[in-house]
């Protein structure tokens, strides 16, 4: 049986004017490390605090480890452990005392379920006698992480845990994730980061409230139609509206020092007559070359309408 489900959830806000998760239905199989990407304002943390039972779905169904998100609230929330976004300790209390708090909420104690944070705490360790308050961003993700696990919940649900984390941090909490999947702990994580994408077994796109696909991270980018190009020039800014202006472009967006640039059915174009177009329009110092798709790359194609 899967995990989680979702039957045609959705969520609005401001007396339904604000419609932020909109009929999303997808599944997650018992211990899979599952991905919710997209940017703010997508509908991520939404769909997040409806599983597990801070909010209640406005449509459709849910369930979590076959309990219903609505009528089995109490079942679910001594099951999975949550991670929200922003941190939310005891800012007040030390690092041992939060866990302590959190152990007894859930009638366990550091010690039963030592061996689960035990990867974890041991880099908190030095720090227990600190205020939560008085941590670094990466050791109070740590912590959070640690408070979420305590009580040895089944599913996972981790909100955004690497924004505003420095990639030292960030690297090393994925590994944490990759450990605990090895523990047969169904996680779900959300993130705007298309790079850690990468890192899950399956990944839901979502913008707007709605799922733009559903499958492995290999398998979106694998899907994607076009031949893409990377293109750059000494004026970018002017390379950007000249090559949106070229009759033969199908996409073309920013992507760090290059346009990445699709010509729709030209698979192959004829980049010499690219570049005598470019050229004949003052431009100099021009590279065009063909590139791998990136699951960003994919996302924007499903975005355009």
């Amino acid at each position: 049986m899967d995990a989680v489900i979702l039957n045609g959830i959705g969520k609005t806000y401001d007396d339904g004017t604000v419609q932020a998760v909109r009929d999303v239905s997808f599944s997650v199989r018992r211990g899979e490390l599952f991905g919710l990407i997209g940017p703010d304002g997508a509908g991520k943390t939404s769909i997040f605090r409806m599983l597990t039972t801070l909010l209640l779905p406005d449509a459709g169904t849910a369930s979590v480890e076959g309990y219903d998100v609505v009528r089995d609230y109490k079942a679910i929330r001594g099951r999975v452990g949550y991670m929200p976004g922003r941190f939310s300790l005891y800012q007040d209390l030390t690092v041992e005392e939060n866990l302590n708090f959190f152990a007894m909420l859930f009638g366990t104690t550091i010690e039963e379920n030592y061996d689960l944070v035990k990867d974890i705490y041991v880099q908190l360790e030095p720090f227990r006698t600190r205020r939560a308050g008085k941590l670094s961003g990466g050791m109070k993700q740590k912590l959070a992480l640690c408070c979420a696990l305590i009580h040895k919940p089944s599913v996972m649900f981790l909100d955004e845990p690497t924004t505003g984390v420095d990639p030292v941090s960030r690297k090393e909490f994925w590994e944490m994730l990759k450990r605990l999947k090895a523990q047969d702990i169904t996680i779900l994580v959300s993130t705007p980061y298309m790079d850690e994408a990468m890192l899950c077994d399956r990944i839901a796109l979502i913008q707007g409230g709605r799922i733009l696909s559903i499958d492995t991270p290999g398998d979106i980018v694998r899907s994607y139609p076009d031949t893409l190009f990377a293109v750059r020039s000494a004026d970018m800014y002017r390379l950007l509206r000249d090559m949106e202006s070229y009759q033969a472009t199908s996409s073309c967006f920013a992507f760090g020092e290059y346009l990445h640039v699709t010509f729709g059915n030209e698979a192959l174009p004829d980049t010499s007559r690219l570049r005598t177009y470019l050229a004949d329009h003052g431009h100099d110092d021009i590279e065009i070359r063909t590139i791998e798709p990136t699951i960003e790359d994919c996302f924007i194609r499903l975005m355009k309408p």
